[in-house]
């Protein structure tokens, strides 16, 4: 091989070593290379966060009713847009106790997007959260687990932490008998169950693969010795 021929092969190894790092800074539920986040918490309880994205929807509140029967708390990160459509239900998922996150305003894929564009649609969302329940959003999940150059200011100027999973059930895809093995193969101390309760910002989305998986898998889980946490509980090591 030639000089030249040596050079553009290791020019070539260069780009594609840097597009492996940027796929796995943008998509890969551990990275932290484009803004602070955690996608698991502490392994010294036997508990399991659940986390629903997309809501609220007008599904919402029946999800509500099975979480109430096993009282599990959960974390929903909302989209300002379903928000403002359904004020009453955000109220709802606060008053029953559960966490509220910052899901962005329109649930737009972040990558590509300018600085200026990913602060708006945070702070859009945030701000309609608060107006809509009086809670200012701690916690933050990008749409579709992508994140982008300029997520890291954005959540730091509005004092939010990313917040990915350790196990997405795929459940605005596949059946509940796809959804609900998943779930129970990815139970263990600490980890982040990523549903949905929304379905983007669809008006009336139908969730009933999601609500039949959350039947089934909370008493299996809880049989097992499980219990459930928020996100700001499955964080803090101090936690009874």
């Amino acid at each position: 091989m030639n000089d030249a021929a040596a050079f553009v092969a290791s020019m070539g190894g260069a780009v594609c070593a840097a597009a492996g790092v940027l796929a796995y800074a943008v998509r890969n539920p551990s990275a932290t290379l484009l803004a602070p986040s955690v996608h698991k918490g502490v392994n010294m309880r036997r508990a399991i966060a659940l986390t629903f994205d997309d809501g609220p929807s007008e599904s919402t509140p029946e999800l509500l009713k099975i979480l109430s029967v096993y009282g599990a708390p959960a974390t929903f990160f909302q989209c300002g847009a379903n928000v403002r459509r359904l004020p009453q239900v955000a109220r709802e998922v606060a008053a029953a106790g559960h966490e509220i996150g910052n899901h962005t305003d329109t649930h737009p894929k972040l990558h590509f997007k300018s600085r200026d564009f990913i602060y708006r649609e945070l702070m859009s969302a945030e701000e309609t959260i608060e107006g809509a329940t009086g809670i200012r959003a701690r916690f933050f999940r990008a749409p579709y687990g992508v994140r982008w150059f300029g997520l890291r200011e954005a959540q730091e100027r509005l004092g939010l932490m990313g917040v990915m999973w350790t196990t997405i059930a795929v459940d605005w895809k596949w059946p509940a008998d796809r959804v609900i093995p998943r779930l129970l193969n990815g139970a263990l101390n600490g980890a982040i169950f990523c549903l949905h309760d929304g379905r983007r910002t669809n008006a009336h989305p139908d969730i009933e693969v999601t609500l039949r998986a959350v039947r089934e898998v909370l008493p299996k889980l809880m049989e097992r010795g499980f219990h459930f946490e928020r996100v700001s509980d499955i964080l803090c090591p101090t936690k009874n």
